[in-house]
């Protein structure tokens, strides 16, 4: 049986797409092919906020700390992933 941390089992659906806002396509992301979450900047959507754990300036969107992110750095670092992808 599935679980969901802090979530009702009840309202568990395995087949449900659960990223509503996803319509499957990789031009969302900043970096489509590659290992980063982040999304595009554009004019509606500047990378113009700073990472919430390193601090770093001008490293997420609007979108992205909508979405809870940090930088790929740190992200990386927290997946134990070296500078230029190596585990």
């Amino acid at each position: 049986m599935w679980t969901i941390p802090g979530g009702d089992d009840d309202d568990f659906e395995p087949d449900r797409d659960y990223d509503e806002d996803w319509d499957g396509s990789r031009l969302e992301f900043a970096d489509p092919g590659g290992n980063s979450a982040l999304r595009p900047a554009s004019k509606s959507n500047p990378r113009n906020l700073p990472c919430p754990t390193c601090g770093r300036e001008n490293m997420l969107t609007p979108k992205d700390v909508a979405l809870h992110y940090q930088c790929d750095y740190c992200a990386d670092a927290a997946e134990g992933i070296g500078f230029g992808g190596e585990y």
